[in-house]
C-alpha cells in the first residue's frame, strides 16, 4: 500500500525552496550545475539504533515533488521497526534533483522516528491500557502536529490537538483543564458546564485534583453526571506527592462502593515507561495514561545519508562498503 500524497504531508514552501537546507548542499548543487555535472546516484539512509520509523509519508511527499519520473525511491513503510545500520530509504536519480533536500528528509525522519520510538516504549509498557499523547505544549507549535502524528504512529490512540489528530486521522482527546475549574470555582460546576455546552459525542472526563481530595472529587462528579461520566483524570502535582498507585486504588474502590463502576480512571503528569511499570507492578487499576514530555522530549534519531553508487559504479566514503546495501524489506514507492 502506497503512502498518500495529499496536503497532510505536503512539504513547507521553505523546504521546497531549500531555505532550511544546509548551505553546503546548496553550494554543491551550484558547483555541479556550473560544471555541467549531474550524475545518477543511489543515496542510502540508515541509523545506528533500533527504532520505529515515522515521517516517511512526509519524505515521500517531498521526493515526489522534486524527483524526475525516472527516479526510484525504495523505503520501509511508516510504522515499521528498523535495526542498526539497516537501510530505511534508498533514492536513485539525478543528484541535482534532490541534493538540496538531504537536510530536510534526514531531519523529518530523525525527529518523527524519535518521537514514535519514545511513544512505542510507553505503549508497550502500558499494554493493553491505551496511551494518549499530551505533549504538544512542550514543543514549538509549528511542529507539534508532526510530533503528535509520530506519537500515534508509535501506538498512541489519540493526541491533544486538532492539527495532530487531522494528520493522523483520529479524534483529538482532552478533558477540561485546571484553568476552567479555577474560573468556574468548583469542579462539579465545571464538568456540568462542560456537559451542557460540549458535543455529547465527546467523552465526559473530569479532572479531579484542583480543589479537594481526588477520591472526594471523583464521587462528587460521578454523582453529578451519573452514567454520562466516562471517567476521571488524576493529575496530582509533585507538590502533593504526584499520583500514586495507592491513590488510584482508593479512587477505584470508592467509586465502586458508591455504584460507579463504569467510571474509568485516567492518570497523567510526568508519566514515563518507568512510571507506567510502577503502576502496573503495584496493580493500580489505570484505564488510560496521558503522556507528555516522555514523548515530546525524545531525542532525535541520528540518520545518515550516503551516496553508494554513481553512474552505476559502486562508491563509498572510507569505513563504508561501496555499492548498494541489500535490504529485502524495502518496497518501491511509486507516485505516478
Amino acid at each position: 500500500m502506497q503512502p498518500p500524497l495529499d496536503d497532510r504531508f505536503a512539504p513547507h514552501p521553505m523546504t521546497l525552496a531549500g531555505d532550511n537546507a544546509d548551505i553546503y548542499f546548496l553550494r554543491t548543487k551550484a558547483i555541479l550545475d556550473a560544471e555541467g555535472l549531474n550524475p545518477i546516484v543511489s543515496m542510502e539512509v540508515f541509523c545506528r539504533q533500533h527504532g520505529i520509523l515515522a515521517g516517511m509519508h512526509e519524505v515521500h511527499a517531498l521526493l515526489a515533488r522534486v524527483l524526475p519520473p525516472e527516479a526510484e525511491v525504495w523505503s520501509l513503510e511508516e510504522g515499521d521497526t528498523f535495526s542498526p545500520l539497516e537501510v530505511v530509504l534508498r533514492i536513485t536519480g539525478p543528484y541535482a534533483s534532490f541534493a538540496a533536500y538531504e537536510t530536510a528528509y534526514l531531519g523529518i525522519l530523525a525527529h518523527e522516528s524519535g518521537w514514535a520510538t519514545a511513544a512505542r516504549a510507553c505503549v508497550e509498557a502500558a499494554a493493553p491500557v491505551p496511551v494518549i499523547s499530551f505533549g504538544a505544549r512542550h514543543v514549538h507549535p509549528e511542529i507539534s502536529a508532526r510530533m503528535e502524528y509520530a506519537a500515534i504512529v508509535g501506538g498512541c490512540v489519540s493526541c491533544a490537538t486538532p492539527a495532530g489528530a487531522r494528520l493522523a486521522g483520529v479524534t483529538p482527546s482532552g478533558t477540561l483543564p485546571h484553568a476552567l475549574i479555577l474560573c468556574m470555582g468548583d469542579t462539579v460546576d465545571a464538568i456540568l458546564a462542560f456537559d451542557r455546552h460540549i458535543d455529547p459525542s465527546v467523552p465526559r472526563i473530569a479532572l479531579v485534583d484542583t480543589f479537594k481530595d481526588e477520591a472526594e472529587e471523583s464521587l462528587r462528579v460521578a454523582q453529578a453526571l451519573g452514567k454520562r461520566l466516562w471517567g476521571v483524570r488524576l493529575d496530582t502535582p509533585s507538590e502533593r506527592g504526584r499520583v500514586t498507585a495507592e491513590l488510584v486504588k482508593e479512587v477505584r474502590a470508592r467509586l465502586d462502593q458508591a455504584g460507579f463502576g463504569h467510571v474509568r480512571i485516567v492518570v497523567s503528569g510526568g508519566i514515563t515507561p518507568e512510571r507506567i511499570a510502577y503502576f502496573k507492578a503495584a496493580g493500580a487499576p489505570v484505564d488510560a495514561y496521558g503522556v507528555g514530555s516522555s514523548i515530546s522530549a525524545a531525542p532525535p534519531i541520528d540518520f545518515t545519508a550516503d551516496i553508494k553508487m554513481i553512474n552505476g559504479r559502486p562508491v563509498a566514503k572510507r569505513g563504508r562498503i561501496p555499492g548498494i546495501t541489500p535490504n529485502p524489506r524495502l518496497k518501491r514507492f511509486l507516485w505516478t
